[in-house]
């Protein structure tokens, strides 16, 4: 039974028991402390809480989600992979227990051919919370499944919680299949046993969660409002179990990643068990990476980007542990590709971004790989001279920090130099690592509001936003919050957070920063200036406000007034935006998708997939476009109809961004134009005014920003650089036309000018070298040259002398140690010949030791090194220093 069959069975069999079937979330979470969607019933949170009202008392879904806590698993054991499919089915205050357990039960075990799974009742095993006799009763009279098949397990395996006080918590029921007693011991589930593979959990949400008691145990406050239901079933785990496998990874889902990276390798899949695992890894990461990619993540340094680079790192580095070192990805991704079409259509629509994204992730790696192979080879190269045996734990860490290599990684090529590696001290600065980042979540988590606050509001219905059509309305003051609590009043020096049951001010939202403006009553007793809006939770208006005049309570009726002119220039600047965005796709292509974007009153910014820097020429061709759809005064049209037939028409979706089932689309020169778009715009493109590209960087590998000022912001900028030309015209003595010229001519005598003070500067160097040779003297053996030549232009100055010097000392024992100032900081070089190394002297040590004097440090290879520091009055101190390190050596 292949995955995407147990997919479509699994939400059939649910459809026809009155659920209403909700499409897969993104795997990017909305919920600000969780990163990605991890769970099946992660999206239906805000109705578990009652948070916001559940739009239907029972439903069903299949979930895309990603877990990367067990990364260091994925490929050991049969079922730990960081993509997952979970299915799961869901009750909001209206099923419980016994109608939870029953759909389980029977459709695990109702037959193929009628649409259910075919499990044998025989090879199931069930554990229930060990006081939950409920369950346990229930299971006993709806199952064939005998009592010492279903086993009471304690709260760490058999009781559930949303993690924090407040949230739902409450058993749960475990159901296992058991694979035979060639996969293991006897016993159940109570052995921990891989024989006894766990296929659906069933989470009865009963009781509100207290705080952590400190035992690992946590206090319950009491019922819920109501009951719900929350079920996982995961199909990878059912599918190895269908379709006779030995794991998830050789599914039909993921087995053809697995096949093509075994031939690739040359290796034979099942011949070797390391090597096995590493192929399961590989097929795991890269459609971990295929899908999140798809979902609009992009690789990067931190958050959900710095996970995505972790899986495609993991993914080559395991490749390279199966002997290949060349870039496998535009092997390995088609094959994922095509494996996941069916159960995922747009994998394949936007797979050549998605491949694009991964293949220069991949090309950027091996050179970093490159690099970071050499920083190693130094640090074995330096172990091997000192007679040193173990590569230092701080390289490791630099290697695994800087240049993303993977401990093990490093072990292994140690291990291939005759090394070993401090892991002791890597292991130190590892968790010195975490713990920061650790203080860092919590800090963040701290600063999150509990949205439990909202709840009482949203219960009363959505906010209404009118502000497409009107900048001032009369509404209801439902909520009042001051410092996070709900409060009947709030008076002058409150900062407060005012729910209304409509407005006009635009909440921050898809880039588009949120209004300014006032909330006042009408009477003209109450003031406040608005500094925010937000929607804390989907369907709620939130209204930071300063309380500049009287008091406000709840029922109370105020008046929204939006800040006219902010409105009009946050309008010019958001319709820019997307003027902007269609002349990157006319310039570069389709492949120019936005990736982020944010607008306030006279300004924008726009992210976009592109890896290479934009030429002036193409920068010019973009405003040059947008600047004449703004001419050609194009009408802006707005719709609100089913996201389906929007996509029909062509519309373009942010990837990563959330859209409902109905949305607004917005027109600018019809198809030309045309987006899915909350935001607000002005109503011809003539409005905009202007605009002016004043900005185009890099915002990691894959991705570029140009930045843009729109609208009278624009005009000011132009205005501005006219009266610098006009400066230049007139200290130039030269026509507006004639600027570049005379610039290029001044450049180039200035340039003309430092060529002949080099040389000049060379040769009066060069004439020191005699003087330099007559100098040098016996130091341990070594003839050394130990001088300072006085100013120099740069560093690299004393460097040439100093090689120059070491070869005119011919092939017996010589170190020059030559030292210079260059603007103002001392510069010091040591160079050794062969003959002087076998002597013991090496370069990188004498000037470790001589900038620690000088205030500074350095270092280098044997051969050659150089160093500096901040007090030039100590240069003879430094070079006697290497003179009496030498002479004692």
């Amino acid at each position: 039974m292949q995955t995407a069959e147990i997919k479509s069975r699994f939400l059939q069999f649910f459809a026809d028991r009155g659920h209403t079937i909700v499409p897969s979330a993104s795997l990017v979470s909305d919920d600000p402390t969780v990163m990605f969607t991890i769970a099946g019933m992660v999206p239906f949170i805000p109705y578990m809480t009652g948070v916001v009202p559940a739009p239907y008392p029972r439903a069903a879904s299949v979930q895309k989600c990603i877990r990367t806590n067990d990364i260091e698993e994925v490929g050991k054991t049969p079922r730990h992979g960081t993509f997952f499919q979970m299915g799961g089915n869901f009750s909001f205050g209206d099923y419980f227990k016994r109608e939870a357990i029953e759909f389980a039960f029977t459709f695990l075990t109702t037959a193929e051919d009628e649409g259910g799974l075919g499990f044998d009742s025989k090879d199931l095993w069930v554990t229930v919370y060990k006081d939950d006799d409920v369950a346990r009763d229930a299971w006993l009279e709806i199952s064939d499944i005998p009592e010492e098949r279903i086993q009471r397990l304690g709260a760490e395996t058999n009781f559930w919680s949303a993690g924090k006080p407040g949230g739902p918590a409450g058993p749960d029921s475990e159901i296992f299949f058991d694979r035979g007693p060639a996969y293991g011991i006897d016993g159940g589930p109570a052995t921990d046993d891989d024989r006894y593979v766990e296929i659906w959990n069933l989470v009865f949400m009963q009781y509100e969660r207290g705080v952590d008691l400190g035992d690992g145990t946590f206090e319950l406050l009491g019922d819920l409002p109501q009951r719900n239901i929350d079920t996982g079933i995961g199909l990878e785990r059912i599918a190895f179990l269908k379709q006779g496998v030995e794991n998830m990874y050789e599914t039909d889902q993921v087995r053809p990643v697995l096949d093509r990276a075994a031939e690739l390798s040359g290796k034979t899949y099942g011949d070797d068990a390391e090597d096995d695992v590493r192929m399961r890894v590989v097929a795991d990461h890269v459609r971990s990476a295929l899908m999140l990619i798809t979902d609009g993540v992009q690789p990067s340094n931190e958050g959900r980007g710095y996970i995505l680079r972790r899986l495609l790192r993991r993914a080559i580095r395991n490749m390279r542990l199966l002997g290949v070192e060349t870039a496998t990805f535009p092997e390995l991704f088609p094959a994922s590709m095509r494996a996941m079409r069916d159960a995922y259509p747009e994998v394949e629509r936007d797979f050549d971004r998605t491949s694009r994204i991964a293949y220069t992730e991949e090309a950027l790696f091996l050179r970093t790989l490159a690099q970071g192979t050499t920083i190693f080879e130094e640090a074995a190269a330096s172990a091997h001279e000192q007679g040193a045996v173990i590569i230092p734990g701080d390289t490791a860490f630099k290697l695994h920090d800087t240049f993303g290599f993977p401990i093990d990684l490093t072990l292994e090529m140690a291990e291939e130099a005759g090394l070993s590696v401090n892991r002791e001290k890597f292991d130190e600065l590892m968790s010195e690592q975490r713990a920061r980042a650790k203080a860092d979540a919590r800090s963040r988590r701290s600063a999150l509001a509990d949205l439990s606050v909202y709840s009482d509001f949203r219960a009363k219905g959505e906010t209404a936003f009118l502000g497409y059509d009107e900048l001032r309305l009369e509404s209801q003051v439902l909520g009042l919050i001051v410092n996070g609590v709900s409060v009947p009043v709030a008076r002058v020096g409150d900062r407060a957070e005012i729910i209304l049951a409509e407005t006009t001010l635009y909440a921050e939202a898809g880039g588009q920063d949120s209004d300014q403006g006032w909330i006042s009553s009408p009477t003209g007793g109450f003031e406040s200036t608005v500094v925010d809006v937000q929607r804390p939770v989907p369907g709620l208006i939130a209204h930071t406000v300063d309380v500049t005049l009287g008091e406000i309570a709840v029922g109370d009726t105020v008046e929204t007034i939006v800040d006219e002119q902010y409105r009009r220039q946050a309008n010019q600047a958001h319709s820019a935006t997307h003027l902007i965005h269609a002349a990157l796709r006319d310039t570069l292509g389709p492949d120019a998708h936005q990736a982020g974007s944010y607008n306030k009153a006279g300004y924008m910014r726009l992210d976009f997939n592109w890896a290479q820097p934009l030429s002036v020429d193409t920068r010019s061709e973009v405003e040059e476009i947008a600047n004449n759809a703004i001419r050609q005064n194009h009408d802006v049209v707005t719709r609100v109809l089913p996201i389906d037939e929007a996509k029909a028409l062509g519309a373009r979706a942010l990837f990563g961004e959330k859209y409902g089932s109905v949305v607004r689309m917005v027109d600018i020169g019809g198809p030309w134009s045309r987006e899915l778009c909350g935001g607000t715009h002005v109503a011809n493109s003539a409005q905009i005014g202007l605009v002016n590209l004043i900005g185009e960087s890099s915002v990691g590998a894959q991705n570029r920003r140009v930045e843009a000022l729109v609208g009278r912001d624009a005009f000011s900028e132009f205005a501005a650089e006219r009266a610098v030309v006009r400066e230049l015209s007139a200290g130039l003595k030269v026509p507006r036309e004639e600027i570049p010229g005379r610039m290029h001519d001044l450049f180039a005598s200035l340039k003309a000018a430092e060529k002949r003070i080099a040389e000049l500067e060379s040769a009066q160097l060069a004439r020191q070298v005699p003087a330099l040779l007559e100098s040098a003297v016996d130091a341990g053996g070594s003839r050394l040259v130990a001088a300072s030549i006085g100013n120099v232009h740069s560093a690299d100055d004393v460097r040439r002398l100093a090689l120059d010097l070491r070869e005119r000392l011919g092939v017996d024992a010589a170190v020059v140690a030559l030292a210079g100032v260059a603007d103002g900081k001392p510069a010091i070089v040591v160079a050794t010949n062969e003959a002087a190394r076998e002597r013991g002297a090496k370069a990188g040590a004498l000037v470790k030791l001589a900038a620690g004097i000088l205030g500074g440090g350095g270092g280098g290879k044997p051969d050659v090194a150089q160093g500096g520091g901040q007090d030039a009055s100590k240069l003879p101190d430094a070079l006697a220093a290497i003179r009496s390190e030498l002479a004692g050596a």
